[in-house]
């Protein structure tokens, strides 16, 4: 074999494993359990050079059936605040002197990789816990024991200091901070505005760690993006991608350890990373600038990356339509996910939900479809213009003439774009269209409605509409505890009772093919003049609770 990873099925790991087995590597994963094959596979990677055994780096390896090993790479640690002092020392002190021990024995040793952190090595003295935290002072004192046992045995050593690793699958550290911005509750900023917390790409590292093996032994590496901005620009970089309100002030750091951790809402664990400090990246520009590896820029990057935390609610769900992120729509930044130029289904959606209620219909469809949150709703910020220029504009890109599918209230834009563009639609397809069936609900007139839905669980709002608790149901109430959120959601539905008329008289002047689609629990109130199809046992939201029939109806 030609490496060894230890540490496999954590987010360095399975990247550095992807990248070997890229590059025609025969590799073994060492991990505790098996979770490393299926993330490969859904990645679409060929796993046919890979083996996989169990290790427990806390307890001495004893495994001798790999002696054609030329490589060790340990990237097993156990990165989380809040451990007690023996747990982080069995994973980061412990099991990095055990994979040093063993790597000893291999008969074909060329290199082994060590993953530090950039915050630790270097430093002097013996390592505060009582202030640094379990984890930070067990990685110093990682560092410290990895170089001292590696010089005794004589190992071919290299170190690589990291700094704060993003990409798809990083939920901890920085991505805490963005959490709390998107969800309003960040209303400044620990440090000065001069704190650098560095970043590096999780493809870069996993190429710049493949690149070390064939490198010069004797060196060590920080890898980080010196082009980083300041802590204060780098937040206002993503606020401005994800469209929310950057924070102001910033809080010295000092400050934030004497305040109670209820008020600052800052683990006391991540302050010792606000630094102005600067690190020695010359040996690591070199190996890039030899090897070919180009950092991206740090804003494209952070901006990926964030669409990428609010696409998986930061951890907690599995996006279900690709590509998705913000993009500028009539001035506003708009939630958009699918095909942006050439769809087959523009799928619109009603309140108070977002483009995730359409996830079981368009799993069903064919062709790809196009499923935006509408402006102000979801994740989508609010816009300068009304919905009918943000319709407009959304699909201003749009070369084919897509089925047009609208919910509730999204049925009355749909119905004027189609109205206005009949050229641009293939069909329009109203599914439980507001405006024709009961009016009014306690949404649109309770002067209580907006801190109900503020505070309404997946479960409770579940109860509420109706359906089953599932994932769509769980993405809406995220979003509706977001700032402003459910302020929007009840003036937009009253705003659409409002205009009920005016969208009945257009109805009957549309031009194309119409198709309407109701639960029989939620039936139509109001001839439609077009063709009505009633679902047995639906209600409002048939898309959820009778996805196949609906689909069928859509693609028909």
């Amino acid at each position: 074999m030609d490496a060894t990873v230890f540490g496999a099925t954590g987010f360095i790991g399975r990247a550095l494993v992807a990248e070997l087995l890229g590059r025609g590597q025969r590799v073994v994963a060492a991990v505790r359990n098996d979770t490393l094959t299926p993330w490969l596979e859904s990645q679409g990677i060929a796993t046919g050079g890979l083996t996989v055994v169990t290790a427990d780096i806390t307890q001495p390896l004893t495994r001798a059936d790999l002696p054609g090993v030329r490589d060790v790479y340990n990237a097993a640690a156990r990165f989380a605040f809040g451990l007690s002092v023996p747990e982080a020392r069995a994973a980061n002190v412990t099991g990095a002197l055990n994979v040093l021990d063993w790597a000893a024995t291999l008969p074909r040793l060329r290199r082994v990789v060590h993953i530090s952190g950039y915050r630790v090595s270097g430093s002097d003295g013996p390592p505060d816990y009582a202030r640094l935290g379990a984890y930070e002072a067990s990685k110093v004192e990682a560092d410290r024991a990895v170089r001292a046992r590696a010089a005794e045995l004589g190992l071919p050593l290299t170190v690589a200091n990291p700094s704060t690793v993003i990409g798809p699958g990083q939920y901890i550290g920085l991505a805490a901070l963005v959490e709390d911005l998107w969800n309003g509750r960040l209303p400044a900023l620990p440090g000065g505005p001069d704190v650098f917390l560095p970043i590096v790409t999780i493809d870069y590292f996993a190429r710049f760690l493949a690149e070390i093996p064939t490198a010069p032994a004797g060196e060590h590496y920080w890898v980080l993006d010196d082009s980083t901005p300041p802590l204060p620009d780098l937040i206002g970089t993503i606020a401005g991608h994800l469209g929310v309100r950057a924070p102001r002030r910033t809080v010295p750091v000092g400050l934030v350890r004497r305040l109670p951790r209820r008020l600052t809402g800052a683990d006391p664990e991540t302050l010792s990373f606000l630094s102005s400090d600067r690190y020695p990246t010359a040996s690591a520009r070199a190996l890039a600038a030899a090897a070919g590896l180009e950092m991206p820029p740090a804003a494209d990057a952070l901006r990926g990356w964030a669409d990428d935390l609010v696409a998986t609610r930061f951890g907690a769900a599995t996006p279900w339509l690709r590509p998705y992120g913000f993009d500028t729509v009539a001035g506003g930044r708009t939630w958009v996910a699918g095909e942006r130029h050439a769809p087959a289904h523009v799928l619109l959606h009603g309140l108070p939900m977002n483009a995730d209620l359409w996830a079981p219909v368009a799993a069903r469809l064919p062709g790809p479809v196009l499923a935006p949150d509408l402006p102000g709703l979801g994740r989508s910020a609010p816009t300068g213009r009304d919905v009918d220029g943000w319709l407009a504009d959304l699909l201003g890109p749009v070369r084919t003439r897509p089925t047009l599918v609208a919910h509730s209230l999204a049925c009355g834009p749909a119905l004027r774009y189609a109205a206005a563009h009949p050229e641009r639609v293939g069909r329009l397809v109203l599914l439980s269209p507001a405006f024709l069936q009961v009016p009014g609900s306690w949404l649109t007139r309770s002067p209580l409605a907006v801190p109900m839905l503020r505070r309404m669980s997946a479960a409770r709002l579940a109860g509420t509409l109706g359906l089953p608790e599932g994932p769509e149901v769980a993405s809406a109430a995220a979003d509706l505890r977001r700032p402003g959120a459910a302020r929007r959601v009840v003036t937009a539905m009253r705003a659409a009772f409002a205009d009920r008329e005016r969208a009945r008289a257009l109805l009957e002047r549309v031009s194309v093919p119409v198709q309407i689609v109701v639960g029989s629990a939620d039936p139509l109130v109001v001839a439609a003049g077009h063709p009505v199809t009633e679902i047995a046992g639906a209600g409002h939201y048939p898309q959820l609770t009778h996805p196949a029939q609906v689909a069928g109806l859509v693609a028909g």
